[in-house]
């Protein structure tokens, strides 16, 4: 009953998201918002309110530890997972705007919560810190994105104005009852999936955090692979890459913020998510910026590197908790081989990149 619970939650919880998305998106583009600024947000926030329902719903019951792996979780399955699905089925074209903001505030965000973590917990000062840094990134990518639109001098603004931007009465009301009915699911689809995820660590005597990291992040995350695989399919590559950007921003940002805030006590950071899955989060959004600024592009070979740097992250989680004897040797084989050899490989790509642009080679 509690495996059959689990999956009708997350069934839930992915249809209450494909409606939220869905009328979401036609509203933003009713107010005429940019492609990239709906990835970036409204899709990207949309198909990240699982991670904030179910951590919230955590939060609430005193089970802070699956909060924050599942945000923690949320964003290194985006990446390594996610991105290198897409990556592997169409090499993806990453925008400029990407590489120069987004993706620099991603890699900071990720140091700051290691920072803010250091007192052993999240608290509500955090919280409040994270949530108005939420609102700051909306209100400036929507204002930079229609700067940018004006400037770009869009021939046919007032024809893509008559398609989507004015949309009758009766359009509007079915759009806003998709919202309302999305988040409804929402709520109701996590309160299952985080009841009976919990039931489902306490019997197999797995520890909240790593089913946070692992069950709860990647079934909270079904959205994001819809969303970024089915654009990566057709050829929407850019919507692919911003849908990951943006929703581990507002993972950082919306999800901790908010769950710090709710918490009676804060969300909880146990020493081995301060020394361990916190620093992964951090070089999983570090590595970002060496692959995307190769090429302005994620190669395939780069999404299978992310692939199985995923699975062998998993794997040691599992090993982890098991007790397992090879999770440690695992650990360490990925620490003094596999890592610096990544390094050394982006490194190689970066400088012919470099090279080959000074030639003058595209």
């Amino acid at each position: 009953m509690t495996y059959l619970m689990l999956l009708l939650g997350l069934a839930v919880l992915t249809g209450g998201a494909e409606l939220l998305v869905r009328g979401a998106s036609k509203l933003a583009a009713a107010l005429g918002i940019s492609p990239l600024v709906v990835g970036l947000t409204v899709v990207a926030y949309g198909t990240s309110t699982p991670e904030l329902v179910v951590s919230i719903q955590s939060a609430l019951s005193g089970q802070g530890s699956v909060a924050l792996g599942n945000a923690v979780g949320s964003n290194i399955f985006n990446v390594l997972f996610i991105l290198g699905t897409s990556a592997l089925i169409v090499s993806l074209r990453v925008l400029p705007q990407l590489i120069r903001f987004d993706v620099p505030l991603m890699i900071v965000l990720s140091f700051a919560v290691l920072l803010l973590s250091i007192d052993g917990r999240l608290g509500r000062v955090d919280g409040v810190l994270f949530t108005a840094g939420l609102l700051a990134y909306t209100v400036w990518s929507i204002v930079a994105g229609r700067k940018e639109q004006a400037a770009a001098g869009i021939a046919d603004v007032s024809k893509q104005e008559s398609m989507t931007a004015k949309p009758g009465p009766k359009s509007i009301a079915i759009d806003g009852l998709l919202v309302v009915v999305g988040l409804g699911l929402l709520v109701l689809g996590s309160r299952w999936f985080v009841t009976n995820a919990v039931a489902l660590a306490s019997s197999l005597g797995v520890s909240e955090m790593v089913i946070g990291l692992t069950i709860v992040a990647a079934g909270t995350s079904l959205p994001e692979v819809a969303t970024s695989v089915t654009a990566a399919i057709r050829g929407e590559r850019d919507m692919a890459v911003g849908n990951v950007i943006g929703s581990n921003l507002f993972n950082i940002l919306g999800v901790l913020g908010i769950s710090s805030l709710v918490a009676a006590d804060g969300v909880p950071v146990s020493e081995s998510a301060f020394w361990i899955d916190l620093p992964v989060m951090i070089a999983v959004a570090v590595a970002c910026l060496p692959i995307f600024f190769t090429g302005h592009l994620i190669a395939r070979w780069e999404g299978g590197l992310f692939l199985a740097y995923y699975f062998g992250y998993t794997g040691y989680l599992v090993g982890t908790a098991m007790s397992a004897d090879w999770a440690r040797s695992w650990g360490l084989v990925m620490l003094g081989l596999v890592v610096p050899l990544t390094v050394i490989t982006l490194a190689i790509g970066l400088v012919r990149n470099r090279s080959s642009r000074a030639q003058g080679v595209p």
